[in-house]
């Protein structure tokens, strides 16, 4: 098989347009070019890659199939040009690090900052993702590790458990819940909420079980951190769902009550995730091992 970067650069490109003619203009090729390689990469694997159309083109499976392969192999090329570079900048490793909302919010921020403390060589690219998008980007290798709540990972990606993530209520003290030690989130989802700027991964997380539940949340604010979101709902602008950690740790400056979540989607566990452990870059198995001993019991 005869095939290299540019090739495999131009079909991510086309596959994500699908189109060649955008595809190329993407990689910044002539079309009867890109058109070449396609044919090329197609004679050399012995497959057909892309089922044409009048609008376009779609991916026949093998083509998906290369697709996920070939973001593989662009990402590792891309973090081997990434880590040499840091070399040269006396920076030996980055991480790719992905982690849910109530992780990133509630438990990272020291635990890395003592990571990064102890080892100066090293850097972390931490973004937050909704849990199913990290199970996703761990399996393609778009990430080196992962925070995420357990039941969102599929069987093949390896974990080690972290914390314990219930989602619960919280509710003003004069509020008709404050009184209430569980409620089903259906018998609240026409009430009026206040909830996370919708960038953040749990508002999609919540909105997609409301969605579930035939209803669509209504916001009278959106904010970017739990603390302004206890604030809100201490003075009587909504009801919120938050991690319990962070409700309990609202509650104690607040007047805010916290009533659990009887959902099973509500009950979540956070754990460490990657491709395999073993076979992680070993800044990133120091990171895994940090997290495993930062764990809170």
């Amino acid at each position: 098989m005869r095939f290299d970067l540019v090739d495999l650069q131009l079909f991510i490109a086309v596959a994500e347009a699908r189109s060649i003619t955008n595809g190329a203009q993407r990689v910044h090729l002539a079309l009867a070019s890109a058109s070449e390689r396609i044919k090329g990469l197609e004679e050399a694997l012995g497959v057909s890659l892309l089922a044409r159309g009048r609008r376009g083109v779609e991916l026949t499976p093998a083509g998906e199939s290369l697709l996920d392969h070939a973001r593989i192999v662009i990402h590792n090329i891309e973090t081997m040009r990434g880590d040499l570079a840091q070399f040269a900048r006396g920076m030996k490793a980055t991480v790719r690090f992905l982690a849910n909302t109530s992780g990133l919010s509630e438990y990272l921020p020291k635990t890395l900052a003592a990571f990064l403390a102890a080892h100066p060589h090293i850097s972390i690219d931490v973004e937050e993702r909704e849990s199913s998008d990290i199970a996703r980007a761990i399996v393609v290798g778009a990430a080196d590790l992962g925070l995420a709540a357990e039941h969102a990972l599929a069987d093949n990606i390896e974990r080690m458990p972290f914390s314990e993530d219930r989602l619960v209520l919280v509710a003003a003290r004069n509020d008709e819940l404050a009184s209430r030690r569980q409620v089903d989130f259906g018998e609240v989802v026409e009430r009026d909420f206040v909830g996370l700027i919708s960038s953040i991964a749990l508002h999609t997380h919540v909105s997609g079980h409301a969605a579930r539940l035939g209803a669509r949340l209504r916001f009278r604010a959106r904010l970017n951190n739990f603390d302004a979101i206890g604030q809100m709902v201490a003075a009587g602008i909504g009801i919120g769902v938050m991690p319990e950690v962070a409700a309990k740790r609202c509650a104690r400056s607040m007047k805010i009550n916290v009533i659990k979540i009887r959902d099973s989607w509500a009950n979540r566990r956070l754990v460490i995730c990657a491709r395999s452990f073993r076979a992680l870059p070993k800044p990133a198995q120091q990171l895994a091992e940090h997290l495993r001993k930062s764990a809170p019991r």
